[in-house]
């Protein structure tokens, strides 16, 4: 079985302080160096949102020494995925320098390209990853995608001829929705756990916090600790990560899910005990601390 590592989406936001944060930390205290005491892996959102720059890449290196074994997993550019008509030639220039740090580092575990539910399949998408896949033949990518017409022995055949991995997810189950499964396609695994919030998922009016606001029940985290041995029995490496952020939801469910993989006690935050008492008994061991920094006074 490959090796298997939980983490969660993003780390900045705001409504996870008092929750997974302290409250009114100060400047000094930073969320990524916290967040790796904890986890061995964080898919870095801001990247689908804004260009890497290398200084950014440098400083999260820097943030996460203290943890040998962590690694990012980043977002491809909205550009090449939902906005293709506004690629320019500086973009990719831009991607692949912002990202050099990470490389360098030997801390880039995976590019996830997720495009939308629109993405269908068809000859003209199937041609546009493919050429995508040429473009970055230097990164581990691995695609996301959200319409069932996707889901075809055909598909992950062509999946696994150009050599791109596919991400499982769960999402909401509406229309035309790819469903939850264990399928393997490259040497590296992906799992994305977006929520069941059916009601919030496409709603017009919707904002991101509503969308991803769903806690995984323990019989839900149960059902998925199946699918991740039978993903990591056929990869080198896969990588789980939740993506139900809102209230600090998806770090939750990640120490839920890291517990039963590793069938140990995990390290939790404290503050997280009284929104989410389930963890008590999971509690155990100390987190990976920067000596110095403000998380050193977190007593796990």
């Amino acid at each position: 079985m490959g090796r298997v590592r939980i983490g969660v989406a993003g780390w900045s936001y705001r409504d996870w302080d008092g929750i997974v944060y302290p409250n009114r930390a100060g400047r000094r205290f930073d969320q990524l160096s916290y967040l790796a005491g904890y986890f061995d892996v964080i898919e870095a959102n801001v990247t689908f949102y804004r260009l890497p720059q290398a200084r950014n890449s440098i400083s999260w290196v820097k943030r996460t020494s203290h943890n040998p074994e962590f690694r990012f997993t980043v977002k491809l550019h909205r550009h090449f995925t939902h906005e293709r008509d506004a690629l320019s030639p500086s973009d990719e220039i831009q991607w692949r320098e912002g990202l050099e740090p990470l490389q360098e580092a030997g801390k880039l575990g995976a590019v996830l390209v997720q495009f939308p539910y629109s993405f269908h399949c068809n000859v003209t998408n199937q041609r546009y990853l493919a050429r995508l896949v040429e473009r970055f033949p230097e990164y581990p990518l691995v695609v996301e995608v959200r319409h069932r017409s996707w889901d075809s022995p055909e598909t992950f055949q062509f999946f696994s001829d150009i050599g791109i991995g596919f991400c499982n997810i769960d999402q909401p189950r509406v229309s035309y929705s790819i469903l939850p499964s264990s399928r393997v396609t490259s040497p590296l695994g992906y799992i994305r756990l977006h929520g069941q919030n059916v009601r919030d998922w496409f709603r017009k009016n919707a904002g991101r916090d509503a969308r991803y606001n769903y806690l995984y029940s323990e019989v839900e985290i149960a059902k998925w600790l199946g699918r991740i041995k039978e993903t990591a029995r056929q990869t080198r490496e896969l990588y789980v990560i939740t993506n139900n952020h809102y209230r600090g939801q998806a770090v939750c469910n990640a120490l839920q899910l890291k517990a039963s993989v590793t069938n140990r006690k995990v390290p939790v935050p404290s503050l997280m005990i009284p929104v989410y008492p389930q963890l008590k008994r999971l509690r155990g061991g100390r987190p990976i601390m920067k000596i110095g920094s403000e998380e050193k006074r977190e007593n796990g």
